[in-house]
């Protein structure tokens, strides 16, 4: 009897998420460290029920446009490094763009931005890592992400 079997995705999911999102506070240092390296000078941090009910992050930085915002969620993308050389110079907290994709594979996560550029802002709604939803708000330039 075959005994190798391919793990649902939710599995996969899951067991990928929790090689970034160990817990509650990993949520709140990926996003604040996110916030950081987007050159915010004020980050808001909001927790309800001890990040079970909600996390949110909510900061003044560079804000993404749309596609930015998008590519933010795919395995892999940053904007932080380009090549193997890259990872030898870091200057920033994260690079490796996993936390966004891993944290939305595994929560309903809400997310506005908005970057200078741009007149509104884009919001994007995930659930267990499937995009939901992509629309126009408006907010200020920054980034607000809310985990549930």
């Amino acid at each position: 009897m075959n005994k190798i079997k391919i793990l649902s995705e939710e599995v996969a999911n899951r067991i990928a998420a929790g090689e970034v999102i160990e817990r509650p506070v990993s949520v709140v240092k990926e996003l604040v460290e996110n916030a950081i390296d987007a050159g915010a000078t004020k980050i808001t941090v909001t927790i309800e029920n001890g990040g079970k009910k909600l996390i949110k992050v909510s900061d003044n930085g560079c804000g993404m446009n749309e596609y930015d915002a998008l590519q933010s969620f795919e395995r892999h993308a940053t904007s932080k490094i380009r090549t193997i050389a890259d990872i030898f110079n870091i200057s920033s907290l994260g690079f490796r763009g996993e936390a966004l994709p891993s944290i939305a594979s595994v929560s309903r996560l809400t997310m506005i931005t908005r970057d200078a550029e741009s007149e509104v802002a884009t919001k994007i709604e995930f659930n267990s890592g499937r995009l939901t939803d992509v629309s126009k708000t408006s907010a200020n330039v920054g980034t607000s992400i809310s985990v549930m």
